[in-house]
């Protein structure tokens, strides 16, 4: 756009024809360059401007849609270089936004016509108005540099220099200098604060796809050492360096290198990160949950690694502020501290790092999308976003319905009065006494905790959630969990009623697990002001009797309440055999789960006779309190069964039934042993104390004994009744 007869409709008439036209109609057609022809390889739209066959409104109109404006002043003309300072530019900015300006071209026609330049005289003008990009000095008669003011046009649309840098400051803009600075912190893999040869070449194939020689390398810190002297460091190029470059690509006119390390790591023209880089698409149908994959645990652990420079396996406070330095915000507040697992300085530790990251995938998926974008998970480990961090699982009604799960974070919803013990069962689970409890400030408080344990062998997440104490308006959130603690303080009179009330009320129906914790069972039981006492309901409505729990102690609280709840968890319609104490394997230490169904006659499960215990070194082992039961024990077992059916006592169905149950558990135990007896040994790494053997032995016989003889009594005492 310009004033009339400067011969900007002559430049679209050559670029076209590739040469000058003979006559030149008033205003050019509009006309789009396919972008096959062009360097960028993006259509471009030109649009002519004619003030004799358009109005001001047209004008405007275009003004408005335009990506990029040329302003085209005659070299031999001086009152046409004015009109762009005194009259284009004014209109331009007055109908654009101050924060979306366009970026402008300044192009001076006719070139041919005269000897001298009239750089000189743009200069100041482009040092005034920081929205030109560029002035390009052409002849639509001679063809030259046609091309190039085209090229010019779209480079900046694509590539602006205003965003990037000061030219009256000769440097880059501060919110450049940001985005850099985090794009060096990324790339900066072991965090020594200089970017080494493995690092410049991982970061040259992220952005351009191809290494640097080993000479290449050299030439480029060999220009930075040149201009600066802290630019190269330990022959790696640091902070101040990297930045160097940037400036001197912009300066020497390539800009289009600095926006291409831009956009790779997520950044738009404004210089912040796009909510597609930030938000990639992810689908959670519903009642399923997002877990980390093995793949991020590992990303993580490497950027722990990476800022652990003490190598305590802890992050203290300068740390954790090194590490969140990527983030345009500090994430963590002071309540994670009370969240998950902290040392003796109230440090997070490893194990309470990833179990962070854990709960914040499992509540929040897009705020743990965010936080991996802006540590460079998807740029790292060369993935399409971060959504190929994310699991999401099955199903949780296909779950139940299979009797299997492969979730690895199960949540605990904890109910109960004010007052109750809640908070400090959160916290115990944490490992911290009531004393170490008595420590945290009110408004760093916590409603969850979180951290780890191991069913079977297996480590998985338990996530407890207190839930706050409104009967009335308990919300779906506070309803969806895998396993229920409900509360209740054995030294309040009105403390269970809450719990039976909520109970009653949402969970009787329910087939999540539910378990009655007595809280705080150091002090004096009073009775509770309720119907039924606490045990009187849970037997009534067939729960596990009120478990008692304290925080009190010397040491740090026991967590095997915990244990069992995640196992509860996993397992739910295995809830009732899995309490109050599961036996152990006597190899590995975790709850052995064909012992508890053996031991309590399930029948069902006889095709789990071959189930394997998976013990702390990852090999499969069939379960050794299996292989200890004697076949003499089992041979006496049947013929005491017998002896009673030959003996003349006769036996009714349902007495019968338990006998086939009783005689259905000895041949699975049997055939477990004469499987394992001619199976591999135990490795030597194995080796049980022979005191433990002997103990865990003794009750297992003596478990089973207790069983087989009630049985026996049960079946005797109705068949002595039917005689009379």
């Amino acid at each position: 756009w310009s004033e009339t007869k400067v011969g900007k409709t002559s430049l679209i008439m050559s670029l076209v024809s590739e040469e000058f036209p003979d006559e030149v109609p008033l205003r050019a057609e509009e006309i789009t360059i396919p972008a096959d022809v062009t360097p960028e390889r993006v259509p471009t739209h030109i649009v002519d401007y004619s003030e004799a066959e358009q109005s001001d409104e047209q004008l405007y109109q275009e003004i408005s849609k335009a990506n990029v404006i040329c302003i085209v002043y005659s070299v031999n003309n001086k009152k046409s270089i004015e009109k762009v300072t005194s009259h284009w530019i004014p209109l331009i900015n007055d109908r654009t936004d101050k924060d979306s300006r366009v970026p402008l071209i300044l192009v001076g026609n006719k070139s041919d016509l005269v000897e001298h330049s009239s750089m000189e005289t743009i200069l100041p003008i482009m040092n005034q108005y920081q929205d030109i990009e560029t002035c390009v000095e052409c002849s639509a008669k001679n063809l030259k540099n046609i091309s190039e003011l085209f090229y010019y046009a779209q480079k900046a649309v694509l590539h602006p220099t205003g965003p990037l840098y000061c030219p009256e400051e000769k440097e880059l803009k501060p919110s450049c200098i940001k985005a850099l600075t985090r794009i060096f912190k990324v790339s900066d893999l072991d965090n020594d604060g200089v970017l080494n040869d493995n690092e410049l070449n991982f970061f040259q194939r992220t952005c351009f796809n191809t290494p640097l020689a080993p000479q290449a390398l050299e030439d480029v810190k060999n220009v930075v050492r040149r201009n600066m002297t802290d630019g190269v460091k330990d022959n790696g190029l640091t902070l101040k360096g990297f930045l160097f470059l940037h400036t001197l690509f912009i300066q020497r006119g390539r800009h289009e290198t600095t926006w291409t390390v831009l956009r790779r790591f997520g950044y738009d023209d404004d210089l912040e990160l796009t909510q597609e880089y930030l938000f990639p698409m992810i689908k959670i149908p519903p009642d399923c949950t997002t877990e980390l994959n093995h793949n991020a645990y590992l990303f993580l652990q490497s950027v722990f690694d990476k800022h652990d420079k003490d190598r305590d396996c802890a992050l203290s406070p300068e740390e954790v502020k090194d590490l969140f330095k990527v983030f345009p915000y500090m994430p963590w507040g002071p309540d994670v501290n009370n969240t998950v697992c902290t040392n003796d300085q109230g440090w997070i530790t490893y194990q309470g790092y990833l179990s962070q990251w854990t709960l914040t995938t499992y509540l929040d998926v897009q705020r743990s999308l965010e936080y991996l974008g802006y540590l460079g998970y998807s740029i790292i480990y060369e993935q399409e976003s971060q959504a190929a961090a994310i699991t999401v699982t099955r199903n949780k009604r296909i779950d139940l319905q299979k009797k299997q799960t492969q979730r690895s974070v199960f949540r605990c919803n904890v109910l109960g009065a004010r007052g109750s013990g809640k908070s400090g069962f959160l916290q115990a689970f944490l490992g911290r006494n009531l004393q170490r409890q008595r420590r945290i400030r009110e408004d760093h408080k916590s409603f969850y905790a979180i951290s780890t344990t191991y069913v079977y062998g297996q480590e998985k997440y338990l996530l407890l959630h207190e839930v706050m104490p409104d009967f009335d308006f308990l919300s779906e959130a506070d309803l969806a969990c895998d396993v229920v603690c409900l509360v209740y303080d054995i030294n309040s009179p009105r403390s269970f009623e809450y719990c039976a009330k909520v109970y009653k009320q949402y969970f009787i129906d329910s087939k999540t697990p539910c378990v009655v914790i007595a809280a705080k069972s150091d002090l004096h039981e009073v009775r509770q002001h309720y119907s039924l006492s606490p045990h009187e309901f849970c037997r009534k409505h067939k729960l596990h009797p009120p478990q008692p729990f304290t925080c009190n102690t010397t040491e740090a609280p026991n967590k095997d309440i915990y244990t069992r709840l995640t196992t509860m968890a996993m397992y739910p319609c295995l809830s009732f055999w899995l309490w109050p104490s599961p036996p152990l394997c006597l190899l590995c230490g975790a709850y052995c789960l064909c012992m508890v169904v053996n031991t309590h006659f399930c029948v069902s499960f006889r095709s789990h006779a071959r189930l394997r215990c998976m013990c702390a070194s990852n090999r499969c082992t069939y379960c050794l309190c299996q292989n200890l039961l004697k076949l003499e024990l089992l041979r006496s077992i049947k013929a005491q069964l017998r002896r009673v059916a030959v003996g003349g006592c006769l036996l009714s169905e349902e007495d019968f039934s338990l006998t086939q149950q009783v005689s259905a558990i000895s041949n699975v135990e049997g055939s477990i042993f004469m499987e394992a007896s001619t199976g591999q040994l135990i490795p030597s790494d194995r080796h049980m104390a022979q005191a433990d053997l002997k103990n865990s032995t003794f009750w297992l016989r003596a478990s089973v004994g207790a069983t087989v003889f009630a049985v026996l009594g049960f079946a005797m005492y109705r068949a002595l009744l039917k005689q009379r």
